[in-house]
């Protein structure tokens, strides 16, 4: 089955900076768009960034545009996001997901910007 497995989130401070990773297994993942999205529980869910199967093309929020950069490594199967500059708006758990539809998503993982 599709397995999506988020990591690096944690606590940082403003102007910082954090990658995040997803290993996915279950299914053939150069085949599909990948996406990171965010939720913070005062805000609804967020798409942050988009990439195509190739790893060519790359879409971003206009909130992250220029700070994060979401790259993919299609033989390890690894989706990846830079995060740098950190907000403290960027507080949320962020999550990969596949496909156009942004589903299934992995289980998240937290990120927390805070002094």
């Amino acid at each position: 089955q599709v397995q999506l497995v988020e990591s690096g989130g944690g606590l940082v401070q403003p102007g910082g900076s954090l990658r995040l990773s997803c290993a996915a297994s279950g299914f053939i993942f150069s085949n599909y768009y990948m996406n990171w999205v965010r939720q913070d529980p005062g805000k609804g869910l967020e798409r942050v960034s988009r990439i195509s199967p190739s790893g060519t093309r790359a879409l971003y929020a206009d909130s992250v545009k220029g700070r994060f950069t979401v790259s993919r490594d299609n033989g390890n199967n690894t989706l990846y996001l830079q995060m740098n500059n950190l907000r403290p708006e960027d507080t949320a758990v962020y999550f990969c997901a596949r496909g156009l539809e942004a589903s299934p998503r992995g289980q998240g993982t937290q990120v927390t910007v805070s002094t």
